[in-house]
């Protein structure tokens, strides 16, 4: 197993990374499940996946640099895609659900102010 041959001064900020991510991961999910509506719960998920998976990816790459004595940045790769595409798909699910709801009249969901540049019929 490579992971006893890994020195103690890298063992210790690999286990806490690690630590941390799956803390924030465990948030994010106990925040989806906890918030009571849609907006409120998209927060919580995408913050917990962002911050968490960062963690876990920094703490492979020491991991990995330290047993193969070389760099490792294969995770960075990773973390761009998933630095990217969180907010992107964020923004798209919020967004329509907003719509979906104007559609539907919710009452909590402020309605659109009239365009000013539209003819008035």
């Amino acid at each position: 197993m490579q992971a006893a041959e890994l020195p103690l001064w890298a063992a210790v900020p690999v286990s806490v990374l690690l630590l941390l991510g799956a803390g924030l991961a465990l948030v994010g999910s106990v925040g989806l499940l906890r918030l009571r509506s849609f907006y409120d719960r998209i927060h919580a998920p995408t913050l917990g996946t962002t911050l968490g998976i960062g963690s876990i990816l920094l703490a492979s790459m020491l991991f990995f640099s330290v047993l193969q004595t070389r760099l490792v940045l294969h995770e960075v790769l990773i973390g761009i895609f998933m630095v990217v595409t969180t907010p992107v798909t964020f923004i798209l699910l919020s967004r329509a659900a907003f719509y979906r709801d104007q559609q539907e009249g919710n009452p909590e969901v402020p309605a659109l102010p009239p365009r000013q540049d539209a003819p008035e019929p």
